[in-house]
Parts: structure tokens; C-alpha cells; sequence
């Protein structure tokens, strides 16, 4: 693996911001350095904490969240994402440690291929990937989980539904919010773990592990703060995708060679195919830096500055299942199995090698007055310094020695985000009005350039073009929401939000006289959406609350734009998709019972123009051709019930869970799978329609904490059409029931071991690529 070191570089023009982190305050002065939790009051949620966030300051919505320290205790926490693992209604798509592409949040009433209805932010600035939506064209959009690691993670919280004017569209789903460390005084921080699983599936039997070393230090010297977060990830995953070859009907073509191996099986549709290996085996080496800086210009003043580094080196290899005579793996050519013939490409057990380097960079300056007026501004940068995947096109094993293959290069793409934002208490913090507002610039740029490789794949240069697509979007908004207590158990929020959105310098270049060439002319398209909540205090542990808000999810540069082809797949693009139109609202009861918190929130959402990638094979051809279009209408109705406690029964005793049902349906839609009206009616892909999570856990006593916990998700389906009724496959999508186990020792004041499983029963699922089976986690911690 080459080293990252090197590379880290600190360019000028890449500085910019820690963002949308509107300036937060209580009823009382709080210091610039608070990390409180957000605070309840008459049923909206008032942000205390003075460090970066992309929290306004009230927040008419359902909030959920989780401490670093109840992560620490309670949950085997690899990737930043695992805080999510046991809160209401998500779920990320993780497939192995270290799993940066595919690893996308999906909510209420959003599926896992759609990242773009979801926003991710961390210390203000914006994780989430809005160049593209889900996984599409060789290229991902998962946030970027990786410029934030456990260890660094003060809290986390969830917003659930569009209804805070402070957001883009995108918060249709959850917006997550992680706040990391920033000391008061010295502290350094240590830790080790291993992770192991046996896999098996398939024709696939063995172990797939690695390890993790992660180290900060911080202080607070006068005006000054630091820390520094740095962390190696060495990961081996288990098989993600198998070669399959629908069962032949001809007879073995001349000069076949007889080969064993291939594993029968059903496809999705329960049609009969065989599985002839396993690939997509990622060995992963992550590294990552964090460098948090703050000055205090005065009490009230503060400016912070973050840098991110995140380097990704991985190698993707292929295994045969199939054996000939003497015994030897089969990796291509003409062969027979079971007296019928199928013919095995060179590209089919592939292999490919991954390097990227990315930059992130935030800057803000807000004031903390508690005052009548408080500010912030705010801007950030996230590039790709380097983003290059190398595939062979040559047929193993001689590929692993070189030989032909193409380049994808994505260096320089990448989003940049400028904040002004503003916070006006008329009548100081005593008063009946708070007044968030400001203006928000998002742009984003994309450019995959895609060339066959001048004589090596492994290390050559850049030849001949096999394609270079790419684009321009950008979002401008102003908007404002007022926090009005208008008696004293009433208090409602109401704002909009206001948004030009425009696509500009879209292309697809395929070489030289390719029809498919074109030069996309720029669109410009203007928006409001209004947003309105009301809370009513019951009594004085019960409050009600109700709201609803229009969202504008706009189509991203990847979907307008691009459009890339392989040997057996092509990609139409339509650059007048319409953006997706989303009415959300939700009535919340909470009730207060003492060490618990009981919550049933009703919750209802109309789509129209859901963007949806969607692929269908052409035989003429014999090529996949996906696209992406607008769905006419989904319709979403469910109710969510969560409950938060401690020292429950006994002192020491935890639990959380929650549950949710989602009735969510394709109502409208001009377009469809194999014949006209076969997506009316189903459900939407990737939406169950019960989920549960549950989590209990024990403090022994000062040193020992254990946590049992589960995760329940019901059918699902992938396709628009709900053909796919084999979730229990390679491509599909199933149900699932997981079992967690952890185990907490505090050795001293200073140091900690723990102990971890994770699907505990060994439950065998799939998100079109299987999940991981019974994984054990063993970590070392030591606290100065």
C-alpha cells in the first residue's frame, strides 16, 4: 500500500468552512465552549451547545440522540455511522468495516438508495455527498463517514422530517448532526481493536478481520483550543457481489473445458442460476486526521477552523469457485458445467485497485451574546484531491501481474458551502420571539473522466477516453423561522425557506463522433417552501406537538448528468428531470414518566417526482440500461414509538427501543418496469414496512457494564415493481433479525477493555450485497 503521509497537503485555496452552525444558546448565558444536549422546552428543542453545529437554535421537530460516552458503553462502534445503529427509523447500509461507498442512511420514508434525502453534517460541516443519489454509474455517494471517527464523537443527533426553514430539501429523511470533541483542559485519548468474522456463503468459507489504532490529544491554553484526532483502519471484508450465469439450455461449444464448483441457487424472481464466485473482496486501509483550532476573540466571540484528511487505499479481488480437472481455478473461457455450456468473460471474476485522498476544510466565526443579536459566518470545502479506481480488463490470474484495464479519475471533484446566519431575540431570552434567519450557498462539481490505461492497469497512465462526464449545481436560499411563545403553554415556529436552484455546464463526451456527445444547456428554477410547527404543553409532563413543511429535493450533477458506460451496461441521461415535491407532516405525543421518556409520533408524507434509479436489461443489445426518472407520486402514512430510560427496575439498568410501521406506496407513475401501471399500487423500494430496535443495559457495578441488543427490519423489496420476491439472494433485499452483545471493564480511572458481537445469532441478509455474519470485536482504551 503506498503511503498517505506524503500526501497530506494544506492547500490555500482550499480553505473554507465549518458551516451552517447557526449560534445556539439557552435561557441562560452559555459558555463558548458548551456541549450540552439540546434542551426541551414547551416541545420544541433549544440548542445549548456554543460549539459548531448545523442545528438552528429552535427545532420544531422530533430529535433523538446519543452521548459518545453511551456509545462507548453500549455499542461496538468501528465507523462513525454505527451511532446510529439502535436510534428510530435508520438504518445504514454498512456492509464491511471501513465501508465507505455504500453506506447509505435511509430513514421513515426513504429506502437506502437514496442518500440525497438525508443530510449529514459534522461540527457544521456537510458530510452528506449531493454530487449523485445512492449508487449509480461505478461511482458512490454515500456521506463521507470516514472524516469522523468514534472516538471523536462528543454527541450525536438526529432530526427526523423537513420541517426546520434552516434546511435544504435534502433533510426530508433525517438530518444528522455529530458534534465532536473540543477540551476545556488537557486530555489524550488511546485506543486499540480487532475484528474478526467467519463467512460463509456460497462457495465462499473463511475469515475476514483487521484492526484499528486510534489516538487524540487536546487542551485549552487561554483564548486557544485544539485537538487532534488520528486514526488506522486495516480491514478485510467479506465478498460483496457473486458471478452468476442463468442456467444454459445450449449444449458445451467445441474445445469447453469441464469444470465442478458452481453453486445452484434462485435469483430474486426465484428463476435458477448459478453462482461461479465471489468478488467485490475489499482489502482496506483507511487513514484519517483530524486538527480542530478555536480562538476566543472575547467572551462572546469565537472563530474555529477545522481540517479533515481521509485516505482510502483498497484492493479488490475475485475467487473462482469452479475447479477443472486437475483441480486448478477456472477464471474465464468456454466451459461446461453439468453438460451445458456458458461462456466466462475476462471481466466477469475482476479485480481493481482504489486510491483517493480528500480534503475537507471549515471555517466559522460566530458571536454568543444571548442577546438581543447574534451571528455567524461560516463556509466549508470538501475536495477530491485524488480519486482514482483502477480496473483490469484482463482475465485472471495474469491480471494480478498487469495487463489491460481503465482508469476512472475523479480528482478535483467535489462541494464547497458558504453560511450567513443570524439569530434575533425583539425581547432578549425572556422574550416571546426568536428569530433564526440567513442566506446558504451549496455548489457542487463533478467530473468523471474514465480512460483506458496506457500499458498497465495497475500503474499506467491515462490513454484513449472511454468517457468524461460531468457538471455544475447550485443552490442558493434565504429563509427565516420565528420561535413564537404566544401564551404560556402554547409556542409555535413558523418559517420558509427560499431557493434558486441551477445546473449548468453538464456534458458527456464518449470519443470522437460518438451521437451519445452532448453539451446540456443550463436550467434555473426558484422555489418556496414553508414550514410550520405548534407544541402545546398537556400537563406538566406531557406535551403534543404538530408539524409539517414542504421539502425540494433537486436533482443532483451524477443524475442530470452522468451518464457512463461499461462493457455490458449503458446510462441514459435526461437533464430535465423534474426536482422531487414533498409534503411531510408528523403529530408527536411525549410524555415524561421520570426516568423515561415514552414518545408516539404519527407521521405522513406525499411525493411527487421521486427521483429513482432504475435499470433494464435491452437483449437486442444484450446491455443493462439504467436511468433515472421521476415517480408521479409515493404516499407514506406510519407511526413511530420510541422509549428512552434509566435505572429502570433497578439502578444501573438501561433501555431504549423503538418501533416503526410505513405504509409506503407508489400512487401515481407514468413510467414502469415491463409493462405500463406495474408500479401503481406496490411498495416503494427499500421501505419496510416494520422496523424495531431495542437496547438494554446493565452497569454491574462502577467497572463492569454489559448491553444486550437488537435490530429487526421486515420484507422489502428493491424494484419499483416488487418482482424481486426473493429478498433471501444475491441482488435482493430481505428481512432481518440481529442480535448484539457488548461487554464494558473499566480497569482503573484510566483504562478500559471491551468486548463485542455483533450479529450475535448469525443471521444470514442482504441489502444486494450480503451483510456481515457473526463478527467479534475486541477493544483496548486508556484515558490520560
Amino acid at each position: 500500500m503506498r503511503s498517505s503521509s506524503a500526501r497530506f497537503s494544506f492547500p490555500l485555496n482550499c480553505m473554507a468552512a465549518v458551516l451552517l452552525a447557526p449560534a445556539a444558546f439557552a435561557q441562560t448565558p452559555a459558555p463558548a465552549v458548551s456541549t450540552e444536549a439540546p434542551a426541551k422546552s414547551l416541545g420544541m428543542v433549544t440548542v445549548t451547545s456554543g460549539q459548531p453545529t448545523s442545528l438552528p437554535t429552535q427545532i420544531p421537530t422530533t430529535i433523538e440522540g446519543v452521548t459518545g460516552e453511551k456509545i462507548e458503553q453500549t455499542i461496538n462502534a468501528t465507523d462513525s455511522e454505527d451511532a446510529l445503529k439502535y436510534l428510530p427509523s435508520l438504518l445504514v447500509r454498512k456492509r464491511y468495516i471501513g465501508d465507505y461507498n455504500h453506506a447509505i442512511l435511509s430513514s421513515r420514508a426513504s429506502g437506502t438508495g437514496n442518500s440525497a434525502r438525508s443530510a449529514v453534517y459534522a461540527d457544521g460541516i456537510l458530510l452528506s455527498n449531493y454530487l449523485g443519489n445512492g449508487i449509480a454509474n461505478g461511482t458512490n455517494y454515500a456521506p463521507r463517514w470516514g472524516l469522523v471517527t468514534p472516538e471523536e464523537i462528543e454527541r450525536v443527533d438526529v432530526l427526523y422530517g423537513p420541517f426546520s426553514a434552516a434546511y435544504p430539501g435534502n433533510s426530508v429523511g433525517a438530518v444528522v448532526d455529530y458534534v465532536t470533541r473540543m477540551p476545556l483542559q488537557f486530555q489524550a485519548h488511546a485506543k486499540l481493536s480487532a475484528f474478526n468474522q467467519n463467512f460463509k456463503l456460497y462457495g465462499t468459507d473463511g475469515s475476514f478481520g483487521g484492526s484499528q489504532a486510534s489516538a487524540s490529544l487536546g487542551n485549552k491554553n487561554g483564548d486557544w483550543s485544539w485537538f487532534i484526532n488520528v486514526n488506522r483502519t486495516k480491514s478485510a471484508g467479506q465478498p460483496l457481489t457473486f458471478i452468476t450465469k442463468l442456467i444454459s439450455t445450449t449444449a458445451p461449444a467445441p474445445g469447453a473445458v469441464p469444470v465442478t464448483g458452481a453453486v445452484p441457487g434462485l435469483n430474486t424472481r426465484n428463476v435458477p442460476w448459478l453462482l461461479i464466485g465471489g468478488a467485490t473482496q475489499y482489502d482496506t486501509v483507511q487513514e484519517h486526521a483530524k486538527l480542530k483550532v478555536a480562538y476566543d476573540f472575547s467572551p462572546t466571540v469565537r472563530a474555529s477552523y477545522t481540517l479533515g484528511y481521509w485516505d482510502n487505499s483498497s484492493q479488490n479481488r475475485s475467487e473462482s469457485y469452479l475447479r477443472n480437472a486437475g483441480g486448478s481455478p477456472v477464471y474465464s473461457g468456454i466451459v461446461s458445467i453439468n453438460g451445458r455450456g456458458y461462456n466466462l468473460a475476462a471481466t466477469d471474476l475482476g479485480v481493481s485497485n482504489e486510491a483517493l485522498t480528500h480534503l475537507m476544510h471549515g471555517l466559522s466565526v460566530k458571536s454568543n451574546t444571548s442577546g438581543v443579536f447574534d451571528w455567524e459566518v461560516a463556509a466549508s470545502l470538501y475536495d477530491y484531491q485524488t480519486d482514482q479506481i483502477r480496473v483490469s480488463t484482463t482475465a485472471q490470474p495474469g491480471s494480478l501481474n498487469g495487463g489491460a484495464g481503465t482508469l476512472q479519475d475523479q480528482d478535483g471533484t467535489g462541494w464547497n458551502n458558504l453560511a450567513l446566519k443570524g439569530i434575533w431575540r425583539p425581547g432578549g431570552m425572556q422574550g416571546a420571539h426568536i428569530v433564526d434567519f440567513g442566506y446558504q450557498q451549496d455548489s457542487y462539481k463533478l467530473r468523471i473522466l474514465k480512460s483506458n490505461s496506457v500499458g498497465n492497469w495497475i500503474n499506467g497512465g491515462a490513454g484513449t477516453l472511454v468517457n468524461d462526464v460531468g457538471g455544475r449545481t447550485q443552490l442558493r436560499s434565504v429563509y427565516a423561522q420565528d420561535a413564537w411563545t404566544f401564551a404560556p403553554k402554547w409556542k409555535t415556529v413558523l418559517g420558509a425557506r427560499v431557493e434558486n436552484w441551477n445546473a449548468s455546464s453538464g456534458f458527456t463526451d464518449f470519443g470522437a463522433g460518438n451521437p451519445a456527445n452532448t453539451a446540456y444547456a443550463s436550467r434555473s428554477e426558484s422555489f418556496v417552501s414553508p414550514k410550520a410547527a405548534l407544541s402545546y404543553q398537556w400537563s406538566a409532563d406531557t406535551t403534543l406537538k404538530a408539524s409539517t413543511g414542504r421539502a425540494l429535493r433537486f436533482p443532483t450533477v451524477g443524475e442530470l448528468y452522468g451518464a457512463t458506460a461499461t462493457v455490458n451496461s449503458r446510462y441514459i441521461n435526461d437533464p430535465n428531470l423534474k426536482p422531487e415535491n414533498s409534503w411531510t407532516s408528523e403529530l408527536t405525543a411525549e410524555k415524561d414518566l421520570g426516568k423515561s421518556v415514552l414518545r408516539f409520533t404519527l407521521f405522513t408524507e406525499n411525493t411527487r417526482d421521486s427521483l429513482y434509479s432504475r435499470v433494464i436489461f435491452d437483449p437486442a443489445a444484450n446491455t443493462n440500461i439504467s436511468r433515472v426518472q421521476n415517480v408521479g407520486r409515493i404516499k407514506t402514512n406510519g407511526l413511530e414509538m420510541a422509549f428512552n430510560g434509566s435505572d429502570l427496575m433497578t439502578k444501573g439498568m438501561g433501555f431504549s427501543g423503538s418501533v416503526t410501521y410505513a405504509d409506503s406506496r407508489i400512487k401515481e407513475n407514468s413510467g414502469f418496469v415491463a409493462v405500463p401501471g406495474d408500479t401503481v399500487g406496490k411498495y416503494q423500494p427499500r421501505v419496510p414496512v416494520w422496523r424495531a430496535t431495542g437496547l438494554v443495559s446493565y452497569r454491574f457495578d462502577p467497572s463492569w457494564t454489559g448491553t444486550f441488543a437488537a435490530r429487526y427490519s421486515g420484507k422489502q423489496f428493491s424494484s419499483l415493481d416488487n418482482s424481486d420476491v426473493n429478498g433471501s439472494a444475491y441482488q435482493g433485499t430481505s428481512k432481518y433479525f440481529v442480535t448484539d452483545v457488548r461487554v464494558l471493564y473499566k480497569v482503573g480511572k484510566q483504562w478500559t477493555a471491551a468486548f463485542g458481537i455483533d450479529n450475535l445469532n448469525n443471521y444470514s441478509y442482504w441489502n444486494f450485497h450480503p451483510y456481515p455474519q457473526r463478527t467479534f470485536v475486541a477493544e483496548l482504551k486508556v484515558n490520560l
